[in-house]
């Protein structure tokens, strides 16, 4: 049983990882659409970009699926939701086999 804490432990590392790369991704997409930070600013933009063709394939199904906002993307809040919601489940589940 202590195995399966382990692998939710690891699990929600993974997933707290995951959502500090869409905040972080996020705050710097606000930067440079707000003109607080240049486009031609190399380390941020290197940032920006390597942390996009990561979250890209996880987004891309989810915008795909929402409605268009416009300017305004949701999808990486329904992919934070989404996998909190996944993280109950599965602390659920152990919880329940224990």
């Amino acid at each position: 049983m202590q195995a399966l804490f382990t692998i939710y432990e690891i699990i929600a590392l993974l997933v707290n990882v995951f959502v500090m790369l869409i905040i972080v991704q996020f705050v710097i997409g606000l930067l440079f659409a707000f003109n607080v930070v240049n486009t031609s600013n190399q380390f941020l933009m290197q940032i920006y970009e390597s942390i996009n063709r990561l979250l890209d394939p996880v987004l891309r199904p989810i915008r795909n699926v929402m409605p268009q906002t416009g300017a305004l993307d949701l999808s990486p809040l329904v992919l934070i939701v989404g996998a909190q919601i996944v993280l109950i489940v599965l602390r659920n589940i152990i919880n329940a086999a224990a």
